[in-house]
């Protein structure tokens, strides 16, 4: 064997997500990309806003002395301090740049983060359904993932949560707006967890910290707010990129925020920066550091999202499938009609031409996702293609 026993193991058993990417690559070759509806990946295929391009050119123009060269590992202080004062004026909480470490997108500051925590065998819980990463993100620090099921609309279960946590719980990780279901929790669930990990943290005589995985934040619908988790839990530690607001994935650009009223906020930064130089990421990248200080306040057009989320919604709702509305994010999260087994289900999309990715893969089988970050006419495609898939269940029942 030339790989290690983990990764293989781990290879093994990877994201759907990836095994649907390589189902429709072969879709595509077969019957032509432009007839294929590919709702698989939450990958935008809008570009970004128009600001970004303004400021990338901006860049572009300039005469810089040392843009290129190494920054302090935790960033440029100029980036953090734009981002804490964005942070404190919506939270009222004092940010200030030194509570906050640029990464390397959301990925990287969930890995410095649980590198900075968790000593070997430590848990963490995360939500179902959940974003699959999360596993090998907790497990490359030698931690373990205790998952536990939300409630039948996909909202935390605070008594679920408090009997999951055991003495060597360390994080609970949210994400909300939720991928893959686009539920948002409410202030009530923040209150409710709040209280669980406070009388679970003074229990233990350590803090369970509260890990806020927030990439689809500004992506809500329907006037629904989107509560700041720190408010409600002073050891949150909040996580985000500007893939999703800013429609830029690619460049790989996010930050972790401490709340400073948070035991050892100091040693926490000072851990996760330690983190950021050990794991290889060494700083986030100096030009994009530079791109998003002045476009704390810019997202995307919502539009095109409202408009691809409304048409599937009736195709769905009127074929007679199930779901908990979404109020975030660019996912579905419909239950698979007639009882059919999810894997089973998505074969019979496939047949029809559409990708979609089984609930199974998100640890919450009986159910699939399905992406809206794509383009009109995959939204087109998969109006039609939904209702014949539907059809065959009915059939097959």
């Amino acid at each position: 064997m030339t790989i290690s026993k983990a990764v293989e193991q781990a290879m093994t058993g990877a994201s759907w997500i990836r095994k649907m990417f390589t189902q429709g690559l072969r879709l595509k070759q077969e019957f032509g990309a432009e007839n294929v509806a590919d709702l698989s990946l939450g990958n935008p295929v809008m570009e970004p806003p128009t600001q970004v391009a303004a400021r990338m050119h901006e860049l572009a123009e300039a005469e810089p002395q040392g843009w290129h060269r190494y920054m302090p590992n935790a960033g440029y202080p100029s980036t953090r301090a734009a981002i804490a004062a964005h942070l404190a004026a919506r939270t009222d909480i004092p940010y200030v740049g030194d509570n906050v470490v640029m990464t390397v997108g959301a990925g990287g500051a969930l890995n410095v983060v649980f590198k900075g925590l968790l000593d070997h065998d430590d848990e963490v819980i995360c939500l179902t359904p959940y974003f699959v990463e999360y596993r090998f993100y907790i497990t490359n620090h030698g931690g373990k993932i205790v998952l536990v099921p939300t409630d039948e609309r996909f909202r935390p279960d605070a008594a679920a949560i408090e009997a999951a946590i055991t003495p060597r719980t360390r994080a609970v990780v949210v994400n909300s707006p939720n991928n893959p279901s686009g539920v948002v929790y409410s202030a009530e669930d923040y209150d409710a967890l709040a209280a669980v990990l406070t009388r679970a943290s003074e229990a233990q005589g350590r803090p369970i910290y509260l890990i806020t995985d927030e990439p689809y934040r500004a992506i809500s619908y329907d006037g629904v707010d989107v509560p700041w988790v720190q408010k409600h839990y002073r050891d949150t530690l909040h996580i985000t990129s500007f893939s999703k607001d800013l429609a830029m994935p690619g460049e790989r650009i996010g930050y972790v925020a401490v709340n400073p009223a948070s035991e050892g906020a100091d040693e926490l930064v000072g851990a996760f920066t330690f983190a950021n130089r050990v794991l290889g990421f060494v700083n986030a990248p100096a030009l994009q550091q530079r791109l998003i200080e002045p476009l704390l306040d810019v997202t995307v057009d919502m539009a095109g999202y409202t408009d691809k989320r409304a048409r599937l919604m009736a195709a769905l709702e009127g074929a007679g499938y199930e779901m908990v509305r979404p109020e975030g994010a660019f996912y579905m999260f419909p239950k698979v009609p007639g009882g059919m087994d999810d894997v089973e289900f998505v074969g019979l999309c496939l047949k029809e031409r559409l990708l979609v990715v089984p609930g199974s893969g998100f640890g919450t089988p009986g159910h699939f996702r399905l992406s809206y970050a794509v383009t009109d006419r995959d939204v087109e495609l998969a109006v039609d293609a939904l209702k014949r898939v539907a059809e065959r269940v009915a059939a097959a029942g």
